[in-house]
C-alpha cells in the first residue's frame, strides 16, 4: 500500500490496482465496490458458452461482476473508474459496455457538472427566486449553489430528481431541459427538503449541466441498488 498526497492511497486487490480516499467515509457517491468473485470450485464451466475450463482452457474473472468465463469471453480490458481502478482491468463483454458507457460519463458530463450553470433557484415552499451558480464538488460529494447566499446539497441525500423541459411541438422538435426538481433530506434532518432550478443566463450550459446532472443521478441510484 502506497499514500499519495490529495487524501488518497493506492492499494493493490486481486483485481488490480486502486487508487482510493484514505478514509472510506469520503467516498464518491458514484463509487461501486468490488464485486465478490465466484469461488472457483463452482465455476467448472464458462458462465458465458459454456466452455469446460481445462488446463488449456483457463478461467478468468470479470472484475466488475465478479463470475467466471473463459478468455474468449473476457477478453476485453476496459476502465472503470467507478472502482477506482489505475488501469483498465479485464471485463466480461456485458459489462464492459456498460464500463464504456460510463466512462464517458467520467470524461465528459462530470467535467460540465464541476464548471456549473447558472440557475434561478427557489428552496422549499418559498416563492423567492436567487440566482445561483450551481456545480458538483471536485469530489463529487456535494452540489455546491453560490449566490448572493451559499449553500451545499449532499449528493448521497438526494432522494429524487426530475428534469423540467421545454420545446416540445407538435411537429415532433427535441426537448430542452430547463430546470430541475430535486428532493434531499438536510443534515441532521429526515424531512424532505425540496429544491427547484430554471435556467438562467446561458441556457445552452445551463441544460447541458442538467443533462449530466440526469446521467448522474441513473448513476447514484444504480450505486445505492448494487
Amino acid at each position: 500500500m502506497s499514500v499519495v498526497p490529495g487524501g488518497k492511497k493506492l492499494v493493490r486487490s486481486p483485481s488490480g490496482l486502486r487508487m482510493i480516499p484514505e478514509n472510506g467515509a469520503f467516498n464518491s457517491p458514484f463509487a461501486l465496490d468490488e464485486p465478490q468473485w465466484v469461488p472457483d470450485k463452482e465455476c467448472p464451466r464458462c458462465m458465458q458458452c459454456d466452455t469446460k475450463f481445462d488446463f488449456i482452457t483457463r478461467k478468468h474473472h470479470c472484475r466488475r461482476c465478479g463470475r467466471c468465463f473463459c478468455d474468449k469471453c473476457c477478453s476485453q480490458k476496459v476502465a472503470l473508474p467507478r472502482m477506482c481502478f489505475v488501469d483498465p482491468v479485464r471485463q466480461c463483454a456485458e459489462c464492459s459496455l456498460i464500463s464504456q458507457k460510463e466512462v464517458e460519463f467520467y470524461d465528459k458530463q462530470l467535467k460540465v457538472l464541476t464548471a456549473g450553470g447558472t440557475f434561478l433557484v427557489k428552496v422549499g415552499s418559498s416563492e423567492k427566486t436567487e440566482t445561483m451558480v450551481c456545480r458538483l464538488s471536485n469530489n463529487h460529494r456535494y452540489l455546491f449553489l453560490d449566490g448572493d447566499s451559499h449553500f451545499e446539497v449532499e449528493l448521497s441525500r438526494i432522494s429524487s430528481t426530475q428534469v423540467l423541459t421545454e420545446g416540445s411541438t407538435p411537429g415532433g422538435s427535441s426537448l430542452r431541459a430547463s430546470g430541475m426538481m430535486l428532493q434531499y433530506k438536510p443534515p441532521g434532518s429526515q424531512n424532505l427538503q425540496q429544491l427547484h432550478m430554471e435556467t438562467a443566463e446561458d441556457k445552452r450550459i445551463a441544460s447541458a449541466w442538467l443533462a449530466a446532472m440526469h446521467k448522474a443521478a441513473k448513476l447514484l441510484y444504480e450505486s445505492r441498488d448494487q
